[in-house]
């Protein structure tokens, strides 16, 4: 008997229109002959299955399960592809938590963790061979203080964030003390992201993103960096997802020290933080020192055919498809 998979997509962030891609992509490699694989879109509008050809079907949100044709759809596992809130955060974790629904994903705790950036770092600042770039946290009570409170403790430039965002949606680069305050209310007001924002002192460097994730003997798998190399300003939403506006080299050169350094962080991350399934850790390295900071987590990765994961497990010299079932039978186990 095939195993029944939902693969759950959508969302309630500009981050929808990444889901979908990635969830699109991963259902065509999943294998039809192991699993049964059933689409499911989360919404501010509702739970739905979707069948095809538009057709769509409430979810049953008491124990996650679909009606069709008179027959009660109940599935083994979650395979959760929703970038943003409600999947990246913690809620829909903590629903399957409740239900007994296994899935792929990091649990509850360190989904919502992890959604906090200013929080993870300060878990993570005192790991050997890490650094973490000089910051100032700012909830929303100190919107109207927040151009003081930055210059009092940091120098430009600055990257300026949404706390708990993804994709870089609300981010902006701040050259000059002019910029500060329109970047901060951005950042402020980026939809679903908590209205707090997190500022940083640029760090120069070359840009690397990477893969880690846990297979079904339950071994670390820390896969090949990529280096990012954009003509925009940053690595912003349009360099993520316009193409040819980043150069994406995977693997990434980095000489063999540099490669044993960045794994064994990449994996006292991942113990760190409690993680579960397959995580992307971003840093920069230090052009003038070598060193190597942290720049956040993610834990539910894009998954499109250009996305770093996908790029990372080819160059590992793994299918895609393999590498979805191995996250997989993880989770049923």
């Amino acid at each position: 008997m095939n195993i029944k998979v939902a693969l759950v997509t959508g969302g309630f962030t500009g981050e929808a229109e990444i889901s979908y891609k990635s969830s699109a992509f991963v259902y065509s490699q999943l294998d039809k002959s192991k699993y049964d694989v059933y689409v499911i879109d989360i919404t501010n509008q509702g739970w739905y299955g979707s069948l095809g050809e538009g057709e769509k079907v409430a979810v049953d949100k008491e124990d996650f399960s679909l009606h069709l044709n008179g027959e009660k759809i109940r599935f083994d596992v979650a395979l959760i592809i929703l970038h943003g809130t409600p999947g990246e955060d913690g809620r829909l974790q903590g629903y399957f938590d409740m239900i007994g629904l296994p899935y792929t994903s990091c649990g509850a705790l360190t989904s919502a963790l992890t959604m906090n950036k200013g929080y993870t770092k300060s878990i993570l600042a005192d790991i050997p061979e890490i650094n973490v770039a000089k910051s100032v946290l700012l909830f929303e009570n100190h919107r109207k203080d927040g151009v003081r409170l930055v210059e009092e403790k940091l120098a430009l430039p600055y990257f300026v964030k949404p706390n708990a965002g993804g994709s870089s949606i609300g981010m902006t680069k701040v050259k000059e003390s002019a910029q500060l305050q329109e970047a901060l209310d951005k950042a402020f007001d980026a939809e679903n992201t908590g209205q707090q924002v997190l500022v940083e002192e640029f760090v120069q460097g070359r840009e690397f993103s990477q893969g880690i994730f846990r297979n079904a003997k339950g071994e670390l798998i820390v896969l090949p960096a990529t280096e990012v190399r954009t003509t925009r300003e940053f690595f912003d939403f349009e360099a993520k997802y316009v193409p040819g506006l980043t150069e994406e080299i995977t693997p990434a050169d980095l000489h063999v020290e540099q490669r044993d350094r960045a794994a064994r962080i990449i994996k006292e991350i991942y113990v760190r933080l409690d993680c579960k399934g397959m995580v992307r850790v971003d840093f920069f390295l230090e052009s003038t020192t070598d060193k190597f900071y942290f720049i956040e987590i993610n834990t539910i990765p894009g998954q499109t055919a250009q996305s770093f994961i996908p790029q990372q497990v080819r160059a590992y010299g793994m299918k895609e498809g393999d590498f979805y079932a191995e996250l997989i039978a993880a989770a049923l186990k």
